[in-house]
């Protein structure tokens, strides 16, 4: 992520009293939460071999194995994690935080943070719960974008405003080499039934305003899939508004590395530039071979 300033400290975070809190669908690299101090929240993972928690002990390499022999399961994160996450934050100095959580279309994670709040309000932690509407790189971005505000000394109310808006700000696009796993795992949403496998049919994805999946293209054939991609941003772009750019890819790194050159060509005036890779949750129903791409406005029309 491209900042025009140094970056902030944890003891610099900690020292404006918010803490940020998303879950592992974020996709926030490592190097950024560590960053940032950004609070992280697994989801778990189930298949034969056992129960496990996402980007702690399972990884999306290991679902794209599982998937050659099962259709690996999600479920919400342990509210025991829950729990010890937001005594953490109290025990770190905290007694603000925003929780930016992926879509409530896909997961029931952001209602078991919502119903949070006012048990962590009972222990000195007021605690704004939001559901993004989106996911991975979308989710991701807003928590990044939020905490750099922090960083710059926004105060908590202002934060929340903020959040309000990156939610509605942020749009995500991303393709998959096949709906299998969509619907094997049920997140198939509002995407319509296409041809696939047979004439190479490409599909692209976006969140709908009820934050569930919908189809808003089809390409045929991968090489046609970054150029779309870019296409679909371009139709959101807005010239002398202030945006951040995104990219993502799952099981796809050099067609990512491709993507992201491209879109910063294509795009030069962006503010922050988030990369990340699709985590193992998010990789059980979309496969691997998956290219992402966003645009988030920091302003309001």
């Amino acid at each position: 992520m491209k900042r025009t300033t140094g970056s902030p400290s944890r003891k610099d975070l900690m020292r404006r009293n918010i803490a940020v809190i998303t879950d592992s669908c974020a996709d926030i690299p490592p190097d950024l939460v560590k960053q940032y101090g950004i609070y992280i929240l697994p989801l778990q993972i189930r298949c034969s071999e056992g129960v496990f928690r996402d980007s702690v002990d399972i990884h999306p390499a290991d679902v794209y194995r599982i998937q050659k022999k099962e259709m690996p399961g999600s479920s919400l994160p342990l509210g025991s994690d829950l729990e010890q996450l937001l005594k953490q934050v109290l025990e770190d100095g905290y007694t603000q935080a925003i929780a930016l959580m992926m879509s409530s279309g896909l997961s029931g994670t952001y209602n078991l943070v919502r119903q949070a709040v006012e048990p962590a309000a009972e222990h000195g932690l007021t605690l704004a719960a939001y559901d993004t509407l989106t996911s991975s790189i979308g989710t991701g971005a807003i928590a990044l974008q939020l905490s750099q505000y922090i960083a710059d000394g926004m105060g908590f109310e202002d934060c929340c405003r903020e959040a309000e808006k990156l939610i509605k700000g942020t749009t995500v696009f991303f393709s998959v080499d096949t709906l299998e796993f969509l619907r094997k795992g049920g997140r198939i949403g509002q995407i319509t039934a296409m041809a696939g496998s047979v004439l190479q049919i490409k599909p692209i994805l976006a969140f709908a305003e009820d934050g569930e999946l919908t189809s808003v293209a089809k390409v045929r054939g991968r090489k046609m899939v970054q150029q779309r991609l870019i296409e679909l941003v371009q139709n959101l772009y807005q010239p002398g508004r202030r945006f951040n750019l995104m990219v993502a890819n799952g099981g796809a790194p050099e067609e990512g590395k491709e993507l992201e050159k491209k879109l910063a060509k294509a795009f030069p005036g962006y503010e922050n530039y988030f990369k990340a890779h699709i985590g193992a949750t998010l990789s059980i129903y979309t496969g691997s071979g998956v290219l992402g791409a966003a645009i988030q406005y920091l302003d309001e029309k």
